[in-house]
């Protein structure tokens, strides 16, 4: 038996396709997409085993054996892909141990962990990380950067080799066996650490680097060809790239709804307006243009009007003129004065100058502002293009002045519910597929056949030698 726990396994095949390494890379898209969000949940199953490990001294095993289940799935993914690129075989989407897939990872279950050493195994691990970095390219299967657990298929050393095998077998047909050996020593080095710095096992990683495809002191028997894909693979591919989508999509919609509740009920004012950060407008110019409002009407007779936006408002110093007209009576009132549009806000706002000279008249005197003011105003909106303006009273250059926006949005708890109840059905419905497709069907068994009764042999005559024999006896 090996001396380690942690037991990867990999059947060489010395001549796979030699052109289909080169859109590997596209194939295994549908799994990156589930290890993205399998990785995500292996990190709070990691948090619970961390606290569980603590209080009991155990690793759950609902918990380990999903652990085991994410580590398993990403090294057949990898041995696939670009971390050794050994086989042709597509990965199966399963949790499961897959034990005649050409790629296998298992890990002894720990009956107890040290309750201590939990706490500071990621230091223990440093330079095994480091060793793992140059391996596989700062990444790895199981690295610690900037507070979040990463994935990487492939890269550095690994990525570098197996490359240049994919260069011999595309032009020899041949997969070299050094750099396999080589490879999946690496590969079985990495997952050895990310066992360790997982809480899966207290064995300490050996600093040794066990080449080929078998484990130091395990004998394995040649495997039994791989059985013919099964009709529901192509079914499962489909269900678990769906079930991807609608996972993105789910989380999209649901961030954004609970990201409008959040504002719904924690960014109203005391007027029961929602209020934006307050920017600085700064400029030499005479005025600042706050962009272009398009409001339309839709095909269904709705407004984006005052039934959603409700009454929008402005604030800016009390010294200083806000107003909102028409953009083709605001464009015609600000042609040829020196001016600043402001293209984007941010930490900073984004500026687009206009060189000019000073305007005709003040902006009070304009006949054309549906709202205005000084210091603030409030608008209901309307159908039409219409644009802000920021000036100085008497219309003077150089504005300096916070401005404020706000709005009543009666629409934006119902808006918001809608998104984050449909974001989470969503992801219901793509967990749903991508549970589906990482279940391995049970096959049905033969039935075997019934034994046929043994018939008696019959006695054998002797021989004519023999008969002789015995005649001559019993003739004398």
């Amino acid at each position: 038996m090996t001396t380690y726990p942690v037991r990867v396994h990999g059947r060489f095949d010395p001549a796979p396709n030699r052109w289909l390494w080169l859109v590997k890379w596209l194939l295994v898209v549908p799994h990156y997409l589930v290890l993205a969000f399998l990785w995500m949940a292996f990190g709070v199953v990691g948090l619970a085993a961390f606290v569980a490990i603590v209080v009991t001294g155990r690793y759950p095993r609902p918990l380990f054996d999903f652990a085991l289940g994410v580590l398993r799935w990403t090294w057949r993914v990898a041995y696939y892909s670009f971390g050794a690129l050994a086989t042709d075989r597509y990965p199966p989407f399963s949790l499961g141990e897959e034990p005649d897939y050409p790629a296998t990872l298992d890990i002894a279950y720990p009956e107890r962990l040290s309750r201590g050493l939990v706490l500071v195994k990621w230091l223990l691990a440093i330079p095994h990380l480091l060793i793992v970095g140059v391996f596989l390219g700062g990444g790895g299967y199981l690295a610690f950067r900037a507070g979040e657990w990463a994935y990487s298929p492939a890269g550095g050393l690994v990525g570098l080799l197996v490359l240049i095998a994919g260069g011999v077998l595309l032009f020899t047909g041949r997969y070299p066996r050094g750099v396999f050996d080589f490879v999946l020593g690496m590969d079985r080095w990495a997952l050895r650490v990310a066992a360790y710095v997982g809480l899966m096992t207290d064995a300490y990683p050996p600093f040794r680097f066990d080449t080929g495809g078998d484990e130091p002191g395990v004998a394995t028997l040649d495997a039994p060809p791989p059985p013919a894909p099964s009709s529901g693979t192509a079914g499962r591919v489909v269900a678990a790239v769906v079930g991807v989508l609608l996972l993105l999509a789910g989380t999209g919609l649901s961030a954004a709804g609970a990201l409008g509740l959040w504002a719904d009920q924690t960014q109203r004012d005391a007027t029961g307006a929602v209020t934006a950060p307050a920017q600085t407008l700064r400029t030499t110019g005479y005025a600042v243009e706050l962009g272009t409002a398009e409001i339309n009407w839709t095909e269904a007779g709705w407004a984006v009007g005052d039934d959603w936006l409700g009454a929008i408002g402005l604030r800016v110093d009390q010294d200083a003129f806000v107003g909102i007209g028409p953009t083709a009576d605001v464009t015609r009132y600000l042609a040829g004065v020196d001016r600043d549009r402001v293209t984007g806000f941010g930490d900073q706002a984004l500026y687009q100058h206009s060189t000019g000279t000073a305007p005709t008249a003040p902006p009070h005197a304009q006949p054309f502002w549906v709202s205005s003011g000084f210091g603030s105003l409030t608008w209901t909106a309307q159908p039409g293009d219409w644009t802000a303006v920021v000036m100085n009273a008497d219309g003077s250059r150089v504005i300096d002045t916070p401005v404020v926006a706000t709005a009543t949005l009666p629409a934006l708890a119902p808006v918001a519910w809608t998104a984050f109840g449909v974001g989470v059905l969503l992801l219901f419905l793509g967990g749903g597929l991508v549970l589906f497709a990482a279940t391995r069907p049970t096959r049905p068994t033969r039935p075997t056949r019934p034994t046929r009764p043994t018939r008696p042999t019959r006695p054998t005559r002797p021989t004519a030698a023999v008969r002789t024999t015995i005649e001559g006896e019993t003739h004398a």
